[in-house]
């Protein structure tokens, strides 16, 4: 239970701060984009099966693979909205590897 609402936590709370403290002044726009980056999870409905809590989606899934993550990490170094969206990409990453790697599964 506490894996699950630490998950979800991080996923759809957490970003509300990260809008907060590094765009403070459009932070509803910024926390809007965060949030659009859940898209990514998209690539799951092409596994077989769908969800796999004994999976990690880092490697495994097309948009987490780490080829996909080092192409948002380069997106880093543009400015604007798509800074907002490497972030939301990146910390989703960083979301999913904690989920597998730091809980028992």
């Amino acid at each position: 239970m506490l894996k699950t609402c630490t998950h979800y936590f991080l996923h759809f709370v957490f970003p509300v701060f990260i809008a907060l403290v590094f765009y403070p002044k459009n932070w509803k726009k910024a926390y809007f984009i965060l949030l659009a980056t859940m898209l990514v999870d998209l690539d799951h409905l092409f596994a077989n099966p769908i969800f796999d809590p004994s999976r990690e989606s880092i490697g495994f899934h097309f948009l987490h693979s780490y080829y996909a993550i080092a192409v948002y990490f380069l997106l880093l170094f543009f400015r604007g909205n798509i800074r907002i969206v490497a972030i939301g990409l990146l910390f989703h990453m960083l979301t999913d590897y904690q989920d597998f790697n730091f809980w028992p599964h």
